[in-house]
């Protein structure tokens, strides 16, 4: 199947590049795809798109983790190890239950750690 930007997708569809139900999936410690809902259904996870909103070609992804300070873990170390390879990935956001739009390719191109004081 090859999936193309802004196609909608059912959760069949989108499980055959990313069989799990977490936004972050890697094998070998290597980004594979991301899924988001940009924070509308679940907002643990605020995805978003950079600046004003209107930039498309910038998306602030949270990575995995939901509460407090974000560990390392295997998802997101390879985040972090897409930004060294450069390699481009299958981006889904979830519209509703069933329903995914596929964003298109996309590239990790840079990392930052912020502390939430409200998540203490």
């Amino acid at each position: 199947m090859t999936e193309r930007r802004d196609d909608i997708l059912t959760w069949a569809e989108v499980r055959h590049t990313h069989p799990i139900r977490n936004g972050v999936y890697q094998r070998a410690g290597r980004l594979v795809s991301l899924l988001t809902d940009f924070g509308r259904l679940n907002p643990c996870y605020p995805d978003r798109h950079a600046g004003d909103g209107n930039n498309a070609d910038i998306i602030e992804y949270v990575g995995q983790g939901r509460r407090g300070d974000q560990q390392l873990t295997p998802a997101n170390h390879a985040l972090l190890a897409a930004i060294e390879s450069g390699h481009h990935v299958p981006l889904f956001n979830k519209l509703t239950v069933g329903r995914w739009q596929h964003l298109g390719h996309w590239r990790v191109t840079a990392a930052r750690h912020e502390f939430d004081a409200q998540e203490g």
